[in-house]
């Protein structure tokens, strides 16, 4: 989608994946595409979220990313993890409570489609902190709101990240530790923004038997 834009206006240098990492990954929808316009020098009217995806403004732009994203999830599908669903296996096993903290409104249909909807006892994403006015990652407000609904204090609950953003918000919430998983952005980056712990997969989090 970000490709497309800048091609129509004539500018060079594509969307990378340190562009994902940096300005995307694991942020709300909308403060992501402005985040990346400004850093492109790109200036767009903020627009609503009512904006259809044709839309040249902020919230338009993310709109049409959205309507991609459904577009692929229903189309071809997602598949979890194996090692996270090991880990979701030993936390119940343990009786350890959880929960999955998102910037995404679509957070419960990702979740459906992988079939893990059902495992997951509490869900806080884009819409929760809509409704409930949080400021998204990478300020800890949806983490420390997790742990309230768990009703688990932050000094005793563990923040599992794989974004920048997310690792910072951890950080910054007074949570016991943050554990960053490297799916691409990097050991370096996510221990660098505060993770105490980097791991490749999740089912390195789980004892061996």
């Amino acid at each position: 989608m970000f490709n497309t834009f800048l091609s129509a206006r004539g500018v060079t240098g594509p969307f990378t994946d340190a562009d994902y990492f940096t300005y995307v990954d694991g942020r709300p929808r909308y403060e992501a595409v402005g985040l990346f316009l400004a850093s492109r020098g790109i200036e767009l009217p903020e627009g609503t979220s009512d904006d259809p995806a044709e839309a040249l403004t902020v919230r338009g732009l993310g709109n049409r990313k959205n309507d991609a994203f459904l577009e692929t999830l229903h189309r071809d599908g997602i598949a979890p993890y194996p090692g996270s669903v090991r880990l979701l296996d030993w936390l119940e096993q343990r009786g350890t409570r959880y929960a999955v903290v998102s910037s995404s409104r679509n957070a419960v249909q990702v979740l459906q489609a992988a079939g893990l909807a059902d495992r997951i006892p509490v869900v806080v994403d884009g819409l929760v902190a809509a409704a409930e006015g949080l400021a998204g990652k990478p300020a800890p407000d949806t983490y420390q709101y997790a742990a309230r609904l768990l009703g688990v204090a932050c000094e005793r609950s563990i923040v599992v990240e794989d974004a920048l953003s997310g690792v910072a918000a951890g950080r910054a919430g007074g949570f016991a530790g943050v554990v960053g998983v490297d799916r691409g952005v990097g050991a370096d980056a996510l221990r660098e923004a505060g993770a105490d712990l980097v791991v490749s997969d999740l089912v390195e989090l789980v004892p061996a038997p």
